[in-house]
């Protein structure tokens, strides 16, 4: 049986093509009467629209993309992505729209942007002067970026890292902690994707040492890890059989440092008698654990909202902030505590 068309609609309808047309994709242009009776006709016939077409029509594809960092099996294991999702899907549903996941394709990032069908994107981690923002400005496509610098040229959502990052590190400090590591994102190639809130998180850190004592900031390792439980995990693995546990674990996510609380607990090592540990993102994981995280809360949620309203403005020549800045706050739990005195665990 061949499919109905709008042709069809048109001949038993009576009406022309172009109204038929207009019942489908822009239904302001024809009165209420006439769109029901077109509509009741293509369901009695079973039609259904082609969004092909349709976007083709509209010169719109009805969706926006979130360029991934990583892949997609790597990018979910950090819980704090699936809050910024959450708060573009909120505006996605607002605004008729559908979401597209856009990783890297066989390890390139232009290779997603290439082949992606969206009216604007929204990326994570990307930087001014890197070849996939350019890649973007060259297909003209919109976009709208979480957690990149402020004094970016296109639009920022995000939160004062730097700023964030000291004032947690003055907490650990004001306990009386001094034997510190802090804990990075890079242990997984990003793709060609720059550090991103790195570099800021740790000039934070280091700012809060260097106003103790200029000293710590040589003196505190910093290491890597996969923002992942295992990654916190694997961490605290290789600190106890390096013999090199502090008194203090300052990480970069809350996913990092509830696997290396994880770990932790399951050698016996108590938290935060024995290590204090403390995260960032403030996910709501971070109240389901015992001992509680004390971590960084930032609005995950929020940045996707505000970034994927940012977009929307964009798409349709609206008026949008050119950056957001969003508030971070400390939340003390009861993961961190002044140190033992004990100036070896292991020994």
């Amino acid at each position: 049986m061949s499919r109905t068309t709008i042709n069809d609609i048109a001949r038993i309808s009576g009406f022309s093509k172009t109204t038929v047309s207009f019942a489908f994709n822009d239904p302001a242009r024809i009165s209420a009467r006439t769109r029901d009776k077109i509509l009741k006709i293509a369901d009695e016939l079973g039609y259904v629209p082609d969004p092909v077409a349709r976007n083709l029509s509209l010169k719109r594809q009805q969706t926006i993309g979130l360029l991934l960092p990583e892949v997609i099996a790597e990018a979910f294991l950090n819980p704090h992505l699936s809050e910024i999702v959450r708060g573009i899907g909120a505006v996605c549903e607002h605004h008729g729209y559908s979401l597209t996941l856009i990783p890297p394709i066989r390890k390139s990032l232009l290779e997603g942007i290439r082949g992606a069908a969206v009216d604007g994107l929204i990326t994570v981690g990307l930087g001014p002067g890197m070849e996939a923002v350019e890649f973007i400005k060259r297909r003209h496509l919109p976009f709208v970026a979480i957690d990149e610098r402020f004094d970016s040229d296109f639009p920022v959502v995000g939160i004062d890292d730097k700023q964030a990052a000291a004032t947690i590190m003055r907490h650990v400090l004001s306990l009386g902690h001094r034997d510190i590591v802090i804990v990075e994102f890079g242990s997984q190639p990003r793709l060609s994707v720059d550090p991103g809130v790195s570099p800021d998180r740790l000039a934070g850190y280091h700012e809060a040492l260097r106003e103790v004592d200029p000293a710590l900031v040589g003196a505190t390792a910093v290491v890597s890890a996969t923002p992942s439980l295992d990654g916190g995990r694997q961490l605290v693995r290789t600190l106890v059989a390096n013999r090199s546990l502090p008194t203090a674990l300052v990480a970069m996510s809350d996913i990092l440092a509830l696997g290396a609380m994880i770990e932790l607990q399951s050698i016996g090592i108590n938290v935060p008698n024995d290590v204090t540990v403390v995260g960032f993102d403030d996910i709501p994981e971070a109240q389901l654990v015992r001992p509680q995280l004390t971590t960084i809360s930032q609005p995950g949620y929020d940045k996707g909202l505000r970034a994927a309203e940012s977009l929307m403005a964009l798409i349709g020549n609206e008026v949008y902030l050119q950056h957001v800045c969003l508030e971070a706050v400390l939340m003390v739990r009861d993961s961190s505590a002044a140190p033992s005195g004990v100036s070896s665990i292991l020994q």
